[in-house]
């Protein structure tokens, strides 16, 4: 169950945490990290790089032990036991290259909470985090959220070990809920996703007070970025806590908006006619149909048969059962892979059709595109989870219409899909993500600190001949490889 986090517009009643003072704006250098007199954290494993130290004590935080380490990548902390692989698994290419040389502190901790999804530590406490501060110090704090329902450690190859080894502070959370169960937390439809947002930002005010603590001074530069659920965070914080934020890469962000679409709009359609699709004959053809109708674009056929039995029934599911639990009554998440004209099964799911107290719960989670600081958005072409036409698409005309384009740069990444590591089960059709989000982050930085816009908008396409190495470790935002398809971001 949720616990009150900072004030915000939208939330008057919750009580504040402790927030840092506005914040002078710095040059990103590399300085040394500083001790920070008074701490009465708990320091473990101490190394001579700073065994002499004392840790910050994190704002807020219930419970927080802090180890120096002598790497703070997934090149050390799988053997140290600092991270989880199974947070991150499926989630990024298995050739992708693990950077090392980032000595320091790593600081894992919890807020307080009622639910108790999350075991890493043994603690089986909700709201969970870690803040890791590398010796050698940009200037920088990147916050991150998780994808799907895991913890916080699922961004470390991804997104950490690439932020890290750059110099950046780097804090992630679980987002207060994990697991298959999520929409057990909270009193409410809508409450458990409605807290990923109210733990992202507590964080953030957290880690920044933390970092200022740790170096002596503020962070020059806080970035919010993730993938997925974690892209719906950036975008969610953007437009509701600009304040906390220089800017944001959204990978792939999940859309939610009242009036739809939403994945319980296009994940209905691919339940009831994948069956007629996979089984052949004279029904194939309308079933592929029907597919490519609700948003699967043509030329993804290949990758349906995994979606179907890996995520488009459990995701339908869980999620309706946050939003809409009485579709099915005493049932919890359904029945699954139900045929459809099976009572309450969610591959006939109506969402146009079900009480106004559907779209309430919607509303409390829902995105309006008025960012209020850069962003930019990737999205593969072959997204089939979360397809690219349902989603980032719509919230790129709605940031438009917001009249934010000048801050939005939306990039449809040709031949990218939802899971990176489905690039290694189809070298010859799928190209990752990673290099994209790479490429967009320090495209971010040069925004932010030289005034250089990115590219405009469009698509990056799939260079013809490529390969798998190329693919892994290249994606140019501009040039001959983008072609402008987007008008108005």
């Amino acid at each position: 169950m949720r616990r009150p986090t900072p004030d915000s517009p939208s939330r008057s009643r919750r009580r504040g945490i402790p927030t840092v003072l506005a914040l002078a704006a710095l040059v990103l250098s590399p300085v040394p990290a500083a001790a920070a007199p008074g701490s009465t954290a708990e320091a473990t494993g101490a190394a001579p790089h700073c065994a002499s130290r004392t840790q910050p004590r994190v704002p807020g935080a219930e419970r927080q032990q802090a180890s120096c380490l002598d790497e703070l990548t997934t090149a050390g902390t799988v053997a140290s036991g600092h991270t989880d692989p199974a947070d991150w698994a499926g989630l990024t290419p298995k050739d992708l290259a693990v950077p090392s040389g980032v000595p320091g502190v790593q600081i894992d901790g919890y807020f307080p909470d009622t639910s108790t999804t999350n075991t890493n530590h043994g603690w089986q406490h909700d709201a969970q985090f870690v803040i890791r501060l590398p010796d050698r110090w940009n200037g920088g704090l990147v916050v991150a959220g998780t994808p799907g329902n895991r913890e916080q450690y699922a961004n470390d190859r991804a997104i950490a070990d690439w932020v890290l080894a750059r110099g950046y502070a780097y804090a992630a959370t679980d987002k207060g809920n994990t697991g298959l169960a999520f929409h057990r937390d909270g009193e409410a439809p809508g409450d458990a996703i409605a807290e990923w947002n109210d733990r992202l930002t507590q964080l953030t005010r957290a880690a920044r007070a933390t970092v200022a603590r740790h170096y002596h001074r503020p962070p020059a530069r806080t970035l919010v970025t993730g993938m997925s659920n974690g892209g719906y965070l950036v975008r969610w914080q953007l437009e509701n806590h600009p304040e906390l934020y220089d800017g944001g890469v959204d990978w792939e962000g999940t859309l939610w908006r009242a009036d739809g679409p939403t994945l319980l709009d296009f994940l209905p359609p691919a339940l009831r006619a994948y069956p007629a699709y996979a089984a052949g004959g004279e029904d194939a053809g309308p079933a592929r149909d029907a597919l490519h109708t609700a948003g699967y674009p043509a030329g993804s056929e290949f990758l349906w048969p995994y979606h179907h039995k890996v995520y488009w029934d459990l995701t339908q599911r869980i999620y309706r059962e946050e939003l809409d639990p009485g579709f099915d009554g005493a049932t919890e998440a359904g029945t699954p892979y139900c045929t459809s004209g099976t009572p309450a099964c969610d591959a006939d799911y109506d969402y146009a059709s079900r009480p106004a107290e559907v779209r309430q719960a919607v509303r409390k989670i829902a995105l309006t595109g008025r960012i209020a600081r850069p962003l930019i958005t990737i999205h593969g072409t072959l997204d089939v989870l979360l397809p690219i036409t349902r989603d980032s698409d719509v919230y790129a005309r709605m940031v438009r219409d917001a009249g934010r384009a000048p801050l939005h740069r939306y990039y449809r990444v040709e031949g990218g899909t939802h899971a990176d590591a489905l690039t290694d089960m189809f070298p010859d059709r799928l190209r990752p993500l990673v290099p994209c989000h790479r490429t967009a982050f320090t495209a971010l930085e040069d925004w932010l600190r030289k005034g250089h816009r990115p590219p405009a908008s469009g698509t990056i396409a799939l260079p013809a001949g490529a390969d798998a190495t190329t693919l892994l470790n290249n994606c140019a935002l501009g040039g001959r490889g983008n072609v402008r398809t987007h008008s108005g971001s």
